[in-house]
Order: C-alpha cells, then structure tokens, then sequence
C-alpha cells in the first residue's frame, strides 16, 4: 500500500483520521470511556437500588429485613412499586412494642415468683431436680396446706 492520499479525498484531513497500519487512538479512548461510563452507571444503579436497606440499616430499624426483601423483589421483577414501599417503610420509624412487652412479662414473672426461659442458664433434663421427672415440667413447687383445719361454718357466723 502506498502512503499517498487519495486523489479524490481533500487536502486536509482532520485529526482523528489515521494511515493504515496505525492504531486508532480516539477509538481506544472512546472504548475506555465507555466501559468506565457503564461501570459508573452500573455501581449508580446499585447504589441508589440499595439506599433503603442502607437507610433502614444504618438506624437499626425493625423494619430491615421487611425493606431487604422488598429491595430484592424490586431488583429482580423490575417493578419499581417494591422500591417505593421499601423507601418509605425504611424512612418511617415503627413503634417499638416488643421492649415493654417483654419488660411486662418480665415484670410479671418476678410477682409470680417463676424463672423466665431467658433467666435459665442452659438447665438441661440432668440437672432438674427428682421430683419434676423426665417431662422437664417448670411449675413452682404447690404450696403445703395449712396444718389449721378450716374453720366450721358456725364459728365463721358467730365472729
């Protein structure tokens, strides 16, 4: 091949246009540009795909796993509905009604004078004692009778 122009092409060729045999340059900056722009558009989606899970996590919210899921089924059934949904519970603060529960029933185990299953530390079958056997029953002891007989119904009366 000649290095000779073309006798139709112009006197001025611009810049970008190169001789046979020679790498293309703004080709290969071109295809760099693009697989960097795709990437950045790629971790962007991913990034703002995530944002309510991220939100919901960052403030522990009860709500986590509920927005996970959501984010989830968003992602992969294309329906931008679960995302909403998911934004906005992870921005709504949910009352917490499980920690005064769990203080009541606390609370009222103590007056009842039992042992939560939380209190217990691993007490397995062996170490119950012998009169609650091998069904691993939990009941406070019954209390004695009284050794006083009942009073009959006419002393009650007279009183």
């Amino acid at each position: 091949m000649s290095a000779e122009l073309n006798p139709a092409a112009g006197h001025h060729l611009p810049g970008f246009i190169v001789s046979p045999g020679q790498t293309d340059v703004l080709m290969v900056i071109t295809a760099i540009f693009l697989v960097l722009a795709v990437l950045a558009v790629g971790i962007l989606f991913l990034r703002l795909h995530t944002l309510p899970e991220r939100l919901a996590h960052r403030t522990q919210k009860l709500q986590f796993e509920i927005v996970a899921v959501l984010g989830l089924l968003a992602l992969f059934t294309h329906m931008h509905i679960f995302w909403v949904v998911g934004l906005l519970l992870a921005l709504v603060d949910l009352p917490d009604f499980g920690t005064p529960l769990r203080r009541m029933a606390g609370s009222l185990e103590k007056m009842a004078g039992s042992q939560s299953l939380g209190e217990s530390e691993g007490a397995g079958v062996a170490d119950l004692p012998k009169d609650e056997g091998a069904s691993g029953s939990r009941l406070p002891p019954k209390p004695e009778r009284d050794a006083i007989a009942p009073q009959s119904k006419k002393e009650l009366s007279h009183a």
